[in-house]
């Protein structure tokens, strides 16, 4: 991997580490769909993985439609994180019982006997973050400064990457 592509992937993980809760969108028919997914791992290949029920509505939206946005987002600390890629349901035993934790059982109650339970893997191929770590208080004085100043607002760090 070339060395910016394997600095811009390392700054996303972190971001996306720090968050760890996506939404998940996903789309069929003109129609989109998006909920609240916890991440299990972003690991060093760039693929990033949930548990997930392999029966479920988005199990079956991911088999019609691969392509997917998760949308990670950090208010507290200002850093925003959209990632587009690929979905896949994978059902590799090594891979379940690496991530799993006993905190899966709060969704899948027969913990890694449960039959329902799976992987959905996100490979990312493009992501664009915004990163203003600033504190609020150093936010809303730039923004009133801009406003006064008639400037446009500097809003941080911001950047497109492909992956």
């Amino acid at each position: 991997m070339e060395k910016n592509k394997k600095q811009d992937l390392e700054k996303i993980k972190k971001m996306v580490d720090e968050v760890k809760i996506a939404m998940l969108c996903t789309g069929n028919n003109n129609q989109f769909r998006s909920r609240p997914m916890s991440t299990a791992q972003f690991d060093d290949n760039g693929d990033i993985w949930f548990f997930t029920n392999e029966y479920s509505g988005k199990a079956d939206e991911i088999v019609e439609n691969h392509q997917v946005c998760l949308a990670y987002s950090n208010p507290s600390k200002n850093t925003y994180i959209s990632l587009t890629g690929t979905a896949e349901i994978v059902n590799d035993w090594i891979k379940i019982k690496e991530l799993y934790n006993p905190a899966i059982k709060a969704w899948f109650p027969e913990g890694l006997d449960d039959p329902k339970l799976a992987l959905l893997r996100v490979t990312p191929v493009e992501a664009e973050y915004w990163d203003s770590s600033s504190s609020k208080m150093v936010t809303l004085f730039g923004i009133a400064k801009a406003i006064i100043v008639g400037e446009k607002f500097d809003d941080g760090n911001h950047g497109k990457v492909q992956l």
